[in-house]
């Protein structure tokens, strides 16, 4: 009797580390998700401004070289329009350079990590197993995932799995 009680115990325990789990992965997932629509939302913010500096520098720089080529070569107004055009074109640079850094969080990386964890995914093959001290995050770093020609892997289609 004494042993049935300590199976019940240990099931329910063992249900309850699975809901827990469960329950962890799903945060895990949600998060991924939110993150994902905040880096999109940012990416498109940023896009718009590097369309917007890039198309008003490219008006700065024919509205100097129009100066320049009209004019006594005098660098009064046409050193005020560069200087500007310089800057836009800056600025054209960060928004880009911000944009393509907040797409980087839109990949799902550490949903794909934990899925290739467990063994579901393209990536399954390249983590570490469940049960081993070794980040995924930091294999997914590391080493990062290649064929046995050192290539990158290639799924079933021969499109190339795109790594975490």
């Amino acid at each position: 009797m004494e042993a049935l009680q300590q199976l019940g115990a240990t099931s329910k325990a063992g249900a309850k580390a699975a809901l827990d789990a469960t329950k962890a992965f799903r945060s895990l997932v949600s998060a991924d998700f939110s993150l994902a629509r905040s880096a999109l939302g940012r990416t498109l913010a940023f896009t718009g401004v590097a369309i917007a500096f890039g198309a008003s520098a490219w008006l700065l720089l024919m509205a100097a070289l129009i100066a320049v080529l009209s004019g006594p070569f005098g660098m009064t107004i046409t050193g005020a329009v560069l200087v500007t055009a310089i800057m836009s074109c800056l600025v054209t640079w960060f928004a880009g350079w911000q944009a393509m850094r907040y797409f980087e969080h839109t990949r799902m990386q550490a949903t794909r990590r934990q899925l290739a964890r467990l063994g579901i995914g393209e990536l399954a093959d390249f983590m570490p197993e469940m049960d081993s001290a070794r980040s995924a995050r930091h294999s997914a770093r590391d080493e990062p995932p290649a064929g046995p020609d050192g290539k990158p892997p290639r799924d079933e289609r021969g499109v190339e799995v795109t790594p975490p």
